[in-house]
C-alpha cells in the first residue's frame, strides 16, 4: 500500500500536469511530456523543500509550495522547450 503523502503528491502533480496542458493545448505527447515534468518537478521541489527546510506551508511530511513552485517551473521550462518557434526573415 502506498503511503498516503505519497498518493496525495502524485494526484497534485497529475493535476497541475494534467491542468496545464488543458490551457495550453497539444497533443497526446505533449500530455506525456506535462505529466512527466509535473511529476519530476513535484519532486524536485519537495526535495529541494526538504533540504533548505522550508516549513511555508506543509501537510505532513509534503512541502506543498517548493513542490508547487517546482512543478510551475518544470511545466514552464517544458512548454518553453517544445514550443514551435515561428520563422521570421
Amino acid at each position: 500500500m502506498p503511503d498516503p503523502n505519497f498518493t496525495f503528491a502524485f494526484i497534485l502533480a497529475t493535476l497541475f500536469g494534467s491542468v496545464f496542458h488543458l490551457i495550453v493545448g497539444g497533443d497526446a505527447r505533449r500530455l506525456a511530456l506535462f505529466l512527466l515534468s509535473g511529476w519530476l518537478g513535484f519532486g524536485l521541489g519537495h526535495s529541494a523543500g526538504a533540504a533548505f527546510e522550508i516549513r511555508v506551508f506543509s501537510l505532513g511530511e509534503l512541502r506543498i509550495v517548493p513542490a508547487v513552485t517546482g512543478v510551475l517551473v518544470a511545466l514552464l521550462v517544458a512548454h518553453i522547450l517544445t514550443a514551435k518557434r515561428s520563422l521570421t526573415r
